[in-house]
């Protein structure tokens, strides 16, 4: 079936002799038809990453591994996302993020099912390099068609594609909870979640924005770092080492520094997750009503308050409504600048995400050991504190330069 849209990112199109019309129904539809395509794969990556994730205590237990060899090996999945980054956005590049796509994401169901086929830990490691490799090419080639789609729709959108994202998060954890209790084995578990991405990529590929990269911004990923892209890579990062702290740590300050009895050590991480969803999914409303500069200010100021209150008042509501803030924080910040990136006048969309996202996801790395050596010198409240001071970070660079402006 041919595609239903064909609009590069940065240039509009011309008009082209069709050789037969599309009728006017089918134009009205085709908008709304690739906001719910493009969603859909942001959902499909989610909830492969979220089945991954639910089952790594029973993998941990067959592999025999302990907790020092397990982080060793789970280090080889960010390594392989970082590796790749001036990779994917070329390919994203040269070939349009809507083919990358729809071959990247069945592979990244495929590559899924190999985790469970692991018998001996560096095996679990090579296969995790593959999956954070496979994962980097999807995310830069899904977050290039949200940056697309937002040129169709003229508005902003983008954080809603991410609240998808979030909420497989939480469908992946479920699915993978209820497959540990019908005790449906892992290999298993993972092959539905291939078949479910699979038909998802069948149904939904033909709805993708087809986008090339026009010649004017065919650059090279290596070339002097514009000062813009360098600038948003690093609010990312401060978000990025935020939510890093907040998914890795949170279970262990509700249950060091909170003293939360163990039935709700995991209230502190849901709070966090909940407000961050549903911060997603307001998102582009609130960009529209206040505008994207100003949310990133609010955006800064909530993650230092949150963490501020649970630093100051370690209990658990206070704690919890701290963590709730600092989740409302982090929503909007990666998707506002995925969006302001993938409009750069100067590089493709495929390279300048490529370029962001590399400079934001050493946050992920950083961010939790360095949670980790502070709470050894000193204490994990000192920790948090000092994640807190990211946020305002994030909207003293917002305040200070011209990289975000108000407006779509």
């Amino acid at each position: 079936m041919k595609t239903l849209i064909e609009e590069p990112v940065s240039t509009p199109v011309a008009e082209s002799p069709a050789p037969e019309p599309s009728p006017s129904f089918s134009r009205v539809i085709s908008k709304e038809r690739t906001r719910l395509a493009v969603a859909l794969f942001y959902f499909c990556q989610g909830l492969a990453f979220a089945s991954w994730a639910s089952r790594i205590p029973e993998i941990k237990s067959a592999l025999h591994l302990s907790d020092a060899q397990l982080g060793t090996f789970l280090f080889a999945l960010p390594l392989g996302q970082l590796l790749t980054m001036p990779l994917s956005g070329r390919l994203v590049t040269l070939y349009g993020s809507h083919a990358v796509l729809r071959i990247a994401a069945p592979l990244y169901g495929f590559v899924l099912t190999c985790l469970a086929l692991a018998s001996v830990g560096w095996q679990l490691g090579l296969v995790l390099l593959a999956f954070g490799i496979v994962g980097n090419l999807c995310n830069i080639a899904v977050n290039t068609q949200g940056v697309a789609a937002e040129e169709l729709y003229g508005r902003s959108i983008m954080t809603s594609f991410h609240g998808a994202w979030s909420i497989a998060g939480f469908t992946g954890a479920l699915v993978g909870l209820l497959m540990i209790n019908l005790h449906v084995s892992t290999y298993a578990h993972f092959w539905i979640i291939l078949a479910f991405v699979c038909m998802n990529t069948l149904i939904n590929h033909r709805y993708l924005v087809s986008q090339v990269a026009s010649g004017q911004r065919k650059t090279s990923f290596f070339m002097k770092p514009d000062p813009i892209l360098v600038q948003l890579g690093f609010i990312g990062f401060c978000s990025m080492a935020t939510e890093g702290a907040m998914f890795d740590w949170s279970g262990v300050y509700f249950k060091d520094i909170v003293h939360a009895p163990s039935s709700l050590v995991v209230v502190g991480y849901a709070s966090f997750m909940i407000m961050m969803a549903t911060g997603r999914f307001l998102g582009d409303w609130a960009t529209r009503r206040m505008g994207r500069r100003t949310l990133l200010q609010v955006s800064g100021c909530l993650i230092f308050t949150g963490m501020g209150v649970s630093v100051c008042f370690p209990t658990v509501v206070t704690a919890s409504l701290g963590f709730m803030l600092v989740g409302l924080g982090v929503a909007c910040v990666v998707p506002s600048i995925y969006s302001v990136a993938g409009r750069n006048a100067n590089v493709s969309p495929g390279l300048a995400l490529a370029m962001v996202s590399s400079v934001s996801y050493l946050g992920f790395l950083i961010g939790p050991p360095l949670i980790g050596y502070i709470a050894e010198i000193s204490s994990l409240r000192y920790s948090y504190a000092v994640i807190g001071v990211f946020g305002l970070i994030v909207t003293a660079l917002i305040s200070l330069t011209q990289v975000v402006r108000n407006g779509n």
